[in-house]
């Protein structure tokens, strides 16, 4: 499977206005699998009220199902179940979305799919929501450039409530810049559109 990713990443690396067509084939079984693998066994459920240790008892027949649904666009994914956490330094909640289990594989493999094209279009520079890349690794870029470069400002600013605004219908246009398979992209507007549930 990481080959395959592997293989994705290098074209889009070499070819930045190349637009993939086939992808969906790659949430297969070993895919999902993987996925669940992946997964910590101690975090939240969501409205399903699986957790990991639940949806591995069963977890062939389980991956089985959810794939011929996949297949045949039956899956649906489940609304999030939205719960309010504190914000440090301040009296506010953020707001946090907890996934059902079986759709925190599927978000997992698309994501894996999508690092895979957009990696590649990164500078090293930038930090924010990378793999192996902290908070703290960006401070340590920052005072280099703020010890050794010729800077006059730095300028710290932050999209208020961006995941609460953020336009669902231009998303989807961004994606089809890079990525021309139908079927994925049905998949991560069904996720968009899934809704939230609090307080039951």
């Amino acid at each position: 499977m990481y080959t395959k990713l592997n293989r994705i990443a290098e074209i889009a690396r070499n070819k930045p206005k190349e637009k993939f067509t086939s992808l969906i084939h790659l949430v297969n079984k070993e895919m999902l699998i993987m996925c669940h693998n992946e997964l910590s066994g101690n975090k939240a459920t969501g409205v399903d009220k699986v957790t990991k240790k639940e949806y591995e008892a069963n977890l062939e027949g389980n991956i089985d199902d959810l794939l011929n649904r996949m297949k045949v666009f039956k899956y649906r994914p489940q609304p999030v179940r939205r719960v309010y956490i504190e914000k440090a330094g301040s009296n506010k909640k953020r707001p946090l979305g907890i996934p059902a289990y079986e759709d925190k594989i599927v978000q997992l493999a698309i994501n894996k799919i999508l690092k895979a094209i957009y990696e590649q279009d990164f500078m090293d520079n930038s930090f924010g929501f990378r793999e192996n890349r902290s908070c703290h690794d960006a401070l340590k870029i920052l005072n280099v450039y703020l010890s050794e470069k010729n800077t006059n400002y730095v300028v710290d600013a932050d999209i208020k409530g961006f995941f609460d605004n953020v336009d669902h219908k231009w998303m989807m246009k961004f994606l089809e810049h890079r990525i021309d398979d139908k079927n994925l992209l049905r998949y991560i507007g069904r996720f968009l559109k899934a809704g939230i549930i609090e307080n039951g």
